[in-house]
This record gives structure tokens, sequence and C-alpha cells, in this order.
């Protein structure tokens, strides 16, 4: 295994605090866990395997790799730098979103806010079809389950061919899964930051079972779309309620780190 530690500066302000309890809360047995102020999870890489782990500081992230083969280095890196959003343009988007009278106490609060990313795109678009219509901590505990089925996480080619009777929740959403799966391991579909937005959108809406939210949800976290805005969220619903229903059209080019300051102002 190839061991090495690197420094990754991010543009400031940087609230990696967030990121990091956004992502403690999500985590899944087996495959991540937050220690000590860091994130450590198992990825899979092109050639091999590795354990990656990021501790958000002030002006930056601390990674620490332990890969199968170096040569994946720059790509571990690469997600890591997604996972909490380094490259983030913090004051363009303060300028927009403290701007806003009703966001603007949320913009001070919470400076650098960040959307937190994915390691892999199709592991996140199988979390946002699970959590369909179920708590935070509901689909955590299911998605825990469905990595012991597996004995780590499904990938594509073993999702493709499973039964969707056998998952731990609902058949159509176990479906939906599959169709997802299929897609992905014939290379039809990319859950990629560099993918086109709009006909990646359409594919996934194609899917029987997944709606808006779940595509808007994958955008915004895997497809690295910072204007994503998941109507309908329960949560979300409740945010905006709470600021007397502004119209969200209003935040654009940023509306995915609106997104994240309304979770926010909820608390945990």
């Amino acid at each position: 295994m190839g061991e090495s530690t690197v420094w990754i500066q991010a543009a400031e302000p940087f609230d990696g605090a967030s990121v990091l309890g956004f992502l403690e809360a999500r985590a899944v047995a087996g495959v991540e866990e937050v220690k000590s102020g860091s994130y450590r999870r198992s990825v899979s890489l092109k050639n091999g395997r590795g354990v990656l782990s990021v501790r958000p500081e002030t002006s930056g992230v601390r990674v620490e790799l332990d890969l199968e083969d170096a040569a994946d280095s720059e790509d571990a890196l690469a997600r890591a730098r997604r996972l909490f959003d380094v490259d983030a343009a913090p004051a363009a988007i303060a300028e927009v979103l403290g701007a806003d009278p009703l966001l603007r106490p949320l913009v001070r609060a919470r400076p650098g806010m960040r959307v937190p990313g994915a390691v892999d795109g199709f592991e996140m678009a199988v979390r946002a079809i699970v959590g369909q219509q179920v708590s935070v901590a509901g689909a955590r505990t299911v998605l825990g389950r469905l990595v012991a089925g597996f004995g780590g996480w499904p990938t594509p080619e073993l999702l493709a061919d499973s039964d969707p009777a056998g998952f731990p929740f609902p058949r159509a959403r176990g479906a939906a899964l599959v169709k997802l799966a299929r897609l992905v391991a014939a290379r039809d579909l990319r859950l990629e930051p560099d993918v086109d937005l709009e006909e990646t959108r359409s594919r996934l809406l194609a899917i029987p079972g997944v709606g808006p939210w779940t595509v808007s949800y994958i955008a915004m976290r895997a497809l690295g779309d910072r204007d994503a805005f998941p109507r309908g969220d329960v949560a979300l619903v409740r945010a905006l309620k709470g600021l007397n229903d502004p119209d969200p059209d209003r935040w654009r080019p940023w509306r995915s780190y609106a997104v994240m300051h309304l979770w926010h102002s909820l608390g945990s």
C-alpha cells in the first residue's frame, strides 16, 4: 500500500466543519466513519482499492491516502476536493446570497458554506434513491443493510444482476436501483461532474421511480450542479416557510448553497 499526506488549500472562508457534520449524519457502517475530526472511508479506484481520510481545517483539508497503487493518488485527491467542495467560490456565492435580506443572517452565521460532494457518483445516486421519502437516519440504516448484504458497497455490475425483491426496501425502489445500475454498467449513464447536466437529468428522470427531488439531489452532490434546488424536500419546505416562502430563483446561480444554508438553519 502507498501512504501519503497532502494538504489542499481552499479559498477562505471555508466551512469544512459543516461538511464533516453532514457526512457524519449520513455515514454508512462498513464504508465510512467520522472520528477525531476526520472523515474516513474505503474507496475503489481504477488500479485498486484504498482508504481515504480527510480532515477539514480552517483554510483547507488535510488528506491521508493509503492506496494499493500510488498511481491512483491524483484521482483520490480529486474525489477529496469534490467531497469537501474545496474549489467553491465563497466570495461570489456570499455576494449573491448575502444580498438577500432573508438569507443574509444565515450567510453571516456560516461563512464559507460548502455543498458536500460525492466520492462516487453511482454511490450517491443509490443513496438518493434509497433515501426517497425516508428520514436521514432511516436511509442510513437501510444502506447499512444493503452494504452488509453485499459485503461492501455494491458495484453497478453487481446491482444490475440483482433481484429487486431481495433489497431491504420497497420493490419499486429496488427496481429503480437495478435500472440505474444497468445504465451505469452499460456506460449509457455517467454520473460525474463533467457531464451534460440537462441530458443526465433527463436520463435519470426516465427511470421509473426516480422523481425530480432525487434528480436534483444527485445533481447537487454528484454532478457538481451549483444551482440545484430539490423542490418538495420536506426540510427545505419547512425552512422556506420560516422565511415567508421567498422565490428561490433570486438565489441563482448558487441555489445549491442556499439549500445548504436553509438545511443548516433547521439544526440537526
